[in-house]
């Protein structure tokens, strides 16, 4: 299915708007901006871009979720990250010309709009502030890649199963968490088999420390008992 342009100024504005790039812009900025956004929409299990592909410019996700994933030489799925509501990718076509390094591919119906690339570098010269913004995220997603590599290096499968649930229930304030990705690509994230983590959880769930609800639904009973695994 092809994607489906929108012209609807109102869901552009709420696209940029969602987004600490631009978030700080005055009013007349702002509206420049939303000016030069594109928006589409998605079905899900639609590919946004193939690995390869040459990148149209900035893509902002306003609504649904992303999941962008390398391909290993036999195939196997990893994992880079999973994109919400505000977040953003092809960042780096901003800087370089080079092609996309990674798959995107929707988890759920989404609408995303798109500034493209000789426009957005047109804002980072006028608008200096959204380059630090754009460092500013480069830096926390590097702090994070770091932080599951060395997980994935130390730690047993069950402590980094276990500190993600600890890592989610603090992100969505709450003792009843959504997984925000199949166990399939949970398991691509943190390093380990889909069985791993079914057998894990249903470990856990054993010793009283959470109840799964769903495949994607759990409650944490005992969040200590998980922090310290």
């Amino acid at each position: 299915m092809s994607q489906q342009p929108h012209n609807n100024t109102t869901d552009q504005n709420m696209c940029v708007s969602l987004v600490p790039l631009f978030n700080h812009l005055e009013t007349e900025q702002m509206k420049h901006v939303v000016g030069l956004a594109r928006n589409t929409s998605h079905p899900r299990g639609k590919i946004i871009y193939n690995e390869g592909d040459c990148s149209e410019g900035l893509y902002i996700l306003h609504k649904g979720r992303i999941k962008v994933y390398r391909l290993s030489e036999n195939g196997k799925e990893q994992l880079v990250r999973i994109l919400e509501p505000g977040d953003f990718t092809g960042e780096l076509s901003l800087f370089n010309a080079k092609p996309h390094d990674a798959y995107a591919e929707t988890l759920e119906p989404v609408e995303l709009c798109i500034i493209q690339r000789d426009q957005m570098q047109q804002l980072l010269q006028k608008h200096p502030a959204i380059s630090l913004k754009m460092l500013e995220e480069f830096s926390s997603r590097l702090a994070r890649t770091e932080q599951r590599a060395a997980r994935i290096g130390m730690e047993a499968a069950e402590t980094r199963i276990a500190l993600y649930l600890a890592d989610l229930s603090e992100e969505q304030q709450q003792l009843t968490v959504e997984l925000p990705m199949s166990r399939k690509d949970l398991a691509s994230h943190l390093g380990t088999t889909p069985e791993t983590i079914s057998r894990k959880l249903s470990a856990f769930e054993e010793s009283g420390w959470i109840r799964q609800s769903s495949m994607k639904t759990l409650d944490i009973l005992d969040l200590d008992a998980l922090l310290l695994l």
